[in-house]
């Protein structure tokens, strides 16, 4: 058992980089404003759905100018499958509109103007900000979180909470990819009813 955190961050930052040395963005998209639809869409859905969805819903609209002349009511019925349906197709439709009045038609670069749009939260605008401009964030979903305490990281209190403690222990040149490596893992070895903190090969090396 590793007792510090600093040799304990050193394994997994290995480990992970030897299982996944590619990380493929899980959400099929063309680009930043795709992107942004789509992790919205995922919020409480698999990627594997929202992947099925997204399809029909980008050739109604694959542009903010686009999406917002599209009838609410028309995306809603084509993200029914994802879940909260009424919401997300409301925040879809306005937050196209504000893309175009106020930013161009543009996905802005920044976390105060993403996370002012309707539908868009911390969670999400960490999503676009690593993924589509590669700048450093650590977005946190359930799996991170959820790992992170059975790794004995953080406390686990939140999420929030989470997100700053893996920023204080991991290299920030590392966030981006090391975000996208910890959900895989957690996707295949240390699910949530799969592993109980012990029987995956990390949580073994660590916690035994």
């Amino acid at each position: 058992m590793l007792a510090k955190k600093s040799e304990r961050v050193d394994y997994i930052v290995r480990r992970l980089e030897e299982l996944y040395p590619e990380t493929p963005i899980p959400l099929d998209h063309r680009d930043a404003y795709t992107l942004l639809v789509a992790v919205l869409l995922s919020a409480q859905c698999t990627d594997a759905r929202v992947n099925l969805v997204t399809p029909a819903l980008f050739d109604l609209g694959a542009t903010p100018e686009e999406m917002m002349r599209v009838p609410v009511e028309e995306i809603q019925s084509i993200i029914r499958p994802c879940g909260l349906s009424p919401r997300k197709s409301k925040a879809i439709s306005e937050l196209s509109r504000i893309l175009v009045e106020q930013h161009g038609g543009q996905v802005p670069a920044d976390f105060e103007a993403l996370e002012a749009l309707p539908g868009v939260g911390h969670k999400t605008a960490s999503v676009v900000m690593a993924q589509a401009f590669g700048v450093p964030a650590f977005p946190v979903d359930t799996h991170i979180h959820r790992l992170a305490k059975r790794w004995r990281l953080c406390p686990g209190k939140n999420v929030e909470e989470t997100e700053r403690y893996l920023k204080r222990l991991c290299p920030e040149e590392k966030w981006n990819k090391l975000h996208l490596q910890i959900i895989f893992y957690g996707r295949e070895h240390c699910s949530a009813r799969g592993c109980d903190g012990k029987s995956c090969e990390i949580c073994r090396y660590l916690n035994t």
